[in-house]
């Protein structure tokens, strides 16, 4: 049979055969539905995907050049429903986008000469948004609430981080990478496709546990947790520190400038008995503060 002159059906059949002798993987390309579930008429919230592409990571410094938000309704058991129309914009930086940045995400100086992305449209746009969900929300969350002051005002979940994706068999925590696991490819790094493939995973059930990705996203939001500071840590711990997933607040945003974690409710007590025995080496009081999904992977005290 040539490719060539197959139908879709056609290939679809090659793909099962090529999957059922074991000696192949097939990744599908991922096509965006308009809607998830059918519609039962339960109560919805809408949620807002977003993602950015940046001229680097620091976002004291760096610029945004590509912003992507792609709404959806779901409900409280997890259930995603319909997907709206994307907002995607690009913005021109003050300097040049390094080539390394262009290397990754397709985007050169040419293409965003002249752009702008309207504060106000932005703001607009999540005006109705119950939550934003970012992929590393830590890193997202920072820039947006320095470009629009409405994202301060929001609460935010993390595809990457609230889902318990390594304990599901799930090798690495970058989103391609948990798309090619999950048995189907995109576009990636142009930050409208890197929406659309999160929430095509937040939609499946999760291949261990069974739970929806979303539901183990909104429980992890919906608990509370605490941002804990590594005030004046000795600069010989930074490695261990940046192991254990501390981010060096660089500019002192919040309370402190100083190494910082957030973590769950549960894990509290173990991070201060780890920054008083392996970082400190000595009983000492712990800075820290509980926080929700309303500040939670924000730079703000």
């Amino acid at each position: 049979m040539a490719l060539d002159l197959a139908s879709t059906q056609d290939l679809c059949a090659l793909a099962e055969r090529l999957e059922a002798s074991d000696e192949y993987r097939v990744l599908r390309r991922l096509h965006v539905p308009s809607q998830y579930e059918a519609d039962d008429g339960q109560p919805k919230k809408t949620a807002i995907f977003l993602d950015v592409e940046t001229t680097g990571l620091d976002a004291a410094r760096c610029e945004i050049i590509e912003l992507a938000m792609v709404p959806f309704t779901y409900a409280q058991d997890g259930r995603i429903f319909k997907v709206g129309m994307p907002f995607q914009e690009l913005r021109e930086p003050s300097h040049p986008i390094p080539p390394e940045v262009t290397a990754i995400t397709g985007i050169d100086d040419a293409m965003v000469a002249g752009k702008s992305i309207n504060m106000a449209e932005v703001a607009a746009f999540i005006q109705s948004a119950d939550l934003i969900v970012a992929h590393n929300a830590g890193f997202d969350r920072r820039f947006m609430e320095m470009f629009c002051e409405a994202f301060t005002h929001k609460p935010w979940a993390c595809s990457m981080s609230q889902v318990n994706w390594q304990a599901e068999g799930f090798e690495t925590l970058k989103l391609a990478f948990l798309a090619a696991t999950a048995g189907f490819f995109y576009d990636k790094h142009r930050a409208v496709h890197d929406c659309h493939a999160a929430i095509e995973l937040l939609t499946r059930p999760l291949p261990k546990s069974g739970q929806r990705a979303m539901a183990q996203l909104l429980a992890r939001a919906r608990a509370p947790g605490w941002r804990i500071w590594a005030s004046q840590a000795p600069f010989e711990m930074k490695d261990a520190l940046r192991a254990r997933g501390y981010r060096w607040n660089a500019d002192g945003v919040g309370a402190y400038k100083a190494w910082t974690i957030e973590v769950p409710d549960e894990r509290k007590d173990d991070e201060c008995r780890f920054l008083q025995e392996e970082i400190y080496g000595r009983t000492q009081i712990i800075n820290c503060r509980k926080i929700d999904a309303f500040d939670r992977f924000s730079a703000r005290d």
